[in-house]
């Protein structure tokens, strides 16, 4: 009796896991910049850079308060570096994304303008300006893209603890839940084949 109210709940189950599961894209804009960064550095023989979730949360976070503010020549990659606005909340933004400043001291946050988000024109833009300087590093392997209206944000990180925009709280957890989980999933199924 008690198997057959397992097997009932098995489909249930597994269509819980698998939407929860299921990764959503990013949008077009951030996807065709990651592409092209990469093949930038392809063509520089330099590593690709892969996705990093919390840069990205933080890509996103910046990129949905630069909205606000006119695309202009002095704002985005056609100002000087260290001259792009600044935001009293920056750390209240790092802790939407669980980070702190101690794991992002050796990224690189470079923020542009571009009206409408024109691929081949967001593209130059990280590529040949000052942010190109960022793009040639070795040091950079990992990447978070956001972007909100006419403003796209790119983090760069490390793979160093100063630099790689994790946190030992948030990888611990998300470690010891995903093992939760999986065995949950292999008692299920083990359950389902009985």
């Amino acid at each position: 009796m008690a198997f057959s109210k397992i097997h009932l709940l098995f489909p249930l189950f597994l269509s819980i896991l698998l939407i929860s599961s299921t990764v959503f894209c990013d949008t077009d804009e951030e996807d065709d910049l990651l592409k092209g960064i990469n093949a930038y550095r392809a063509s520089l023989n330099l590593t690709t850079l892969t996705k990093n979730e919390n840069a990205e949360c933080l890509a996103d976070e910046l990129a949905d308060e630069f909205k606000n503010q006119p695309c202009t020549n002095s704002t985005g990659a056609n100002t000087v570096p260290g001259t792009e606005p600044q935001f009293a909340n920056y750390p209240n933004l790092l802790a939407k994304c669980h980070l702190n400043v101690s794991v992002t001291r050796d990224g690189a946050v470079m923020p542009a303008c571009v009206p409408n988000l024109v691929p081949s024109i967001v593209l130059t833009n990280f590529t040949q300006s000052q942010y190109s300087d960022n793009l040639n590093e070795t040091k950079y392997t990992g990447i978070g893209i956001g972007s909100d209206g006419d403003w796209i944000v790119v983090v760069l990180t490390t793979s160093t603890a100063e630099g790689n925009y994790a946190t030992a709280t948030t990888s611990a957890a998300s470690s010891v839940s995903g093992i939760i989980y999986h065995l949950l999933f292999l008692v299920m199924i083990a359950l389902y084949f009985l």
